[in-house]
């Protein structure tokens, strides 16, 4: 309560300086931005939209941040009256739902915050506290972080605090606590004989631990104690040379009985491998991960998404096209995986047969994801740990197989192609997107998308999309069209069509169309139509998105 009162005083103090002060030289600096998004919904039982109580739902949020010389502050004031269907439902209300104070000095190498802080160390495996609004997920931590720099090359990091849980019109914390350290090695920064190395060389450590009160379970004849204080760490190098990357990074953790992991006390585990080369026109990455029981959260007994402390990276592509990110994507399996995945980037150069006046650029991607190579344990010890690991390898049960090839040209100063194919091997078993089908579904999609100039500052992008395969709804087929008048209008319409759905009384078209009017720093746009039931997924993350009929109106603004 009283950091909220000294931001609000400092907030007003700015701003009172910034008028009545012209003649200081330095007043400071206030920014922010607002978001809104309110939809109407209507019931439609074709698609199975239904209309909650209040029949509509607002989500709206702004930061004011304002910054003088080395010291920072801000806050995020919040609002869902009730809350758009498809976000956590239990977000409530309207208030306070972030506010920090920040000081840094970069000569003495001293940087604090208190309040709330987004943090990550390495891939975040062991900690990653990160907002994804889309996604509903904000797990901000609540207390004291300070950043050391003690000489060139040398950081260390500190953190103590609470995860950000709950909001109904105030922020609600996890009680739980959270404490971490991590230190990173630039050697080519820290030794003066490496400083004019090819060879770049990073080196990192982190330290996590969770507090939460202690109590017992039983599993059949057995009484068990949870253990209060559970600790995760990893080790990290990072190399460059060259067009040449390469990054490693080893986890642990110790027991942690959860609900992610059914309450086993095996240990946890994770390996991460990638490596990545660059020049002009060609582009290659090799990436492998091994994760085995590495969820951890700030309470043990939660699921989903709220308070992760740790974030386990995707190993396939992030798409964007409609039929590719929405019907089937692919969610880490937290409880663990053995994954691999490679992608190549080539530009075919200009004024050549194949290239064309232009260049023409081609991309290929492959990610495969199977569950872990174990052995389940009987009796006792199958109650206590669960199963034991055979080797870092693939297990025999197939997640998902993701091949995906691109070939995009420009034909001429107005004309631009691309054309794109995926083809999908998908566990629904491991990805619970869909209720109709049971197993691996083998799908094959097509994308043509076309960007023509019509006059000047007009544009006209369209995608047409087809989805194939025998399995689950059957085939599928999107159409989009986007007219732009830059700078300040735009319009959208897309149809999604379940063609091939096995029952024809759900062969439904979800035809939505947007209108948008945009002026400098402020976006406003309006909707209507029928969003169709899916899962919607940012970096492997991926939320269940209900079927909706009806307006929505949304604007954002920045300053």
């Amino acid at each position: 309560m009283k950091l909220r009162v000294a931001l609000l005083i400092g907030a007003c103090w700015a701003s009172a300086t910034g008028i009545w002060a012209q003649d200081e030289e330095d007043t400071g600096r206030i920014s922010g931005n607002v978001q809104i998004l309110w939809q109407s919904y209507a019931e439609d039982s074709l698609i199975g939209a239904v209309v909650p109580p209040e029949k509509t739902g607002y989500n709206a949020y702004a930061n004011l941040l304002y910054q003088r010389g080395n010291f920072s502050a801000g806050m995020r004031y919040e609002s869902y009256l009730n809350a758009v269907i498809g976000f956590p439902g239990r977000f409530k209300g309207t208030g306070l739902g972030y506010r920090y104070a920040r000081y840094t000095d970069r000569d003495a190498g001293v940087d604090v915050t208190i309040g709330n802080f987004f943090e990550q160390f390495g891939s975040g495996i062991v900690l990653r506290s990160y907002e994804a609004r889309a996604l509903g997920i904000d797990n901000a931590l609540d207390g004291f972080r300070l950043i050391l720099t003690p000489v060139r090359g040398v950081q260390v990091k500190a953190l103590y605090g609470r995860m950000r849980l709950d909001f109904d019109s105030r922020l609600i914390n996890s009680p739980n606590l959270i404490r971490a350290i991590d230190g990173e090695l630039d050697l080519n920064e820290l030794v003066p004989r490496w400083s004019d190395k090819d060879l770049r060389v990073k080196l990192g450590a982190s330290f996590v631990s969770r507090y939460q009160p202690g109590g017992t379970i039983i599993k059949d004849t057995l009484v068990l104690q949870l253990p209060q204080n559970v600790g995760a760490w990893s080790y990290r190098l990072g190399l460059q040379r060259g067009g040449w990357m390469g990054d490693l990074e080893y986890c642990g953790k110790i027991n942690d009985p959860s609900a992610d992991n059914g309450y086993t006390y095996r240990g946890g585990e994770a390996l991460l491998a990638s490596l990545g080369y660059s020049t002009r026109g060609l582009g290659i990455s090799l990436n492998a991960k091994t994760v085995d029981n590495m969820s951890f959260r700030a309470d043990r007994d939660l699921l989903l998404f709220d308070v992760p402390v740790s974030f386990i990276p995707a190993i396939t592509q992030q798409h964007t096209y409609n039929l590719a990110a929405t019907l089937y994507p692919y969610a880490t399996v937290i409880s663990g995986e053995s994954s691999a995945s490679a992608e190549v980037f080539y530009q075919i150069p200009k004024d050549t047969r194949l290239g064309g006046h232009y260049g023409t650029k081609i991309a290929i991607g492959y990610a495969a994801a199977n569950a872990l190579d174990t052995t389940r344990l009987s009796g006792r010890e199958g109650l206590i740990d669960g199963y034991t690991r055979n080797s870092w390898g693939f297990g025999r049960t197939k997640f998902v197989r993701d091949l995906n090839v691109s070939i995009e040209r420009k034909l001429n100063k107005n004309w631009k192609l691309k054309y794109t194919y995926f083809n999908f091997q998908f566990n629904t078993l491991a990805t619970p997107v869909t209720t109709t089908y049971k197993g691996i579904v083998y799908a094959d999609i097509h994308v043509l998308e076309t960007q023509v100039k019509t006059a000047r500052r007009q544009s006209l992008r369209t995608e047409l999309q087809a989805l194939f395969t025998e399995e689950d709804k059957g085939d599928w087929a999107t159409v989009l069209a986007e007219y732009t008048w830059s700078p300040h209008w735009f319009a959208s319409v897309i149809d999604q069509y379940n063609f091939g759905n096995p029952d024809p009384n759900l062969r439904v078209h979800y035809l939505f169309g947007t209108v948008g009017y945009i002026n400098g720093a402020h976006r406003l746009s309006l909707g209507y139509g029928k969003r169709r039931e899916g899962i919607f997924c940012i970096g492997g993350v991926c939320r269940a998105v209900p079927a909706s009929n009806g307006f929505e109106v949304s604007f954002s603004t920045r300053f």
